[in-house]
């Protein structure tokens, strides 16, 4: 099965359709869209360092020895 070329000026343009979206925002939407990236910013190279530390590779040496501590810890938390 080949795949079907599409022409050039058929072809739909996803980065032109998201520039004409976010440059024809209100100043509303702007302000709520540069929130959202500022608290991802913050939460994944900011807060994840300090609060989720590699426990696990600080505590097992291979991947199979992380497994089954996960798996036990899951196991165990579901039964209490």
């Amino acid at each position: 099965m080949e795949a079907e070329v599409v022409p050039k000026k058929n072809r739909f343009n996803w980065f032109i359709m998201f520039w004409q979206g976010f440059t024809h925002m209100t100043n509303y939407g702007k302000t709520l869209w540069v929130l959202v990236i500022l608290k991802l910013i913050i939460m994944f190279f900011i807060l994840k360092p300090f609060f989720f530390p590699k426990y696990l590779d600080e505590k097992f040496d291979s991947d199979n020895e992380k497994a089954s501590y996960v798996t036990t810890e899951l196991v165990e938390r579901s039964l209490k």
